[in-house]
């Protein structure tokens, strides 16, 4: 794989992109059209809460192979400000565009009066970071609408629930959500504003 081009997004046009972002229930209403947010630099990544209970091996090596083939063009990407689109060839078959962004964090105040900033998007490119040791840029988001929580909780033993897998065995639970009965009504859309986000790399 080698990359053919790139274009990089301002912070803020990034953020009134994210703005765009609903739900995909709860008749999918804006998420974040009043929330407070901001790109956050150089965030340690123990600092951050994960919410998915696995990682998968596959993906991370292809999240460590980008950032190479990235960091060779001078571009650090666990440190972008905005989106990133970029285009690939492999076996001459070009692909793209592909949309990067800063893991998307929300702030969330859970039950037992814990603040925790929980990771919503980004996670893989989170977990190389994490061993690696280095801090990362992140989208952060505050004031979300109580009634509309992550749909997902935060893993009470954080970054050390998180599981390295092949593959998802069946019936795999991959988080404790909030609402198990219709738990998607609180997912948020990132792939309807930023096409083949949410795809894993």
């Amino acid at each position: 794989m080698k990359l053919v081009r790139w274009q990089i997004f301002s912070t803020g046009e990034t953020l009134a992109k994210i703005r765009l972002v609903r739900l995909k229930g709860y008749s999918s209403p804006l998420i974040y059209s009043r929330s407070t947010l901001s790109l956050e630099r150089a965030v340690p990544t123990d600092a951050l809460v994960p919410a998915q209970r696995y990682v998968l091996k596959s993906h991370l090596d292809r999240v460590s192979r980008l950032a190479d083939l990235f960091a060779q063009k001078g571009l650090n990407i666990f440190a972008l400000e905005g989106l990133l689109l970029f285009w690939t060839e492999t076996e001459g078959m070009v692909a793209g565009p592909i949309p990067i962004i800063p893991p998307v964090v929300e702030e969330s105040y859970e039950e037992n009066g814990r603040l925790v900033w929980l990771i919503n998007d980004g996670m893989h490119r989170l977990t190389v970071a994490l061993r690696l040791g280095i801090s990362v840029n992140i989208l952060l988001a505050k004031d979300v609408p109580a009634e509309w929580p992550y749909y997902a909780f935060p893993l009470s033993g954080g970054w050390a629930d998180v599981e390295d897998l092949e593959s998802l065995p069946a019936g795999y639970r991959k988080k404790d959500y909030r609402r198990p009965e219709d738990y998607k009504a609180l997912f948020r859309d990132f792939n309807a504003v930023f096409p083949g986000i949410q795809k894993e790399r």
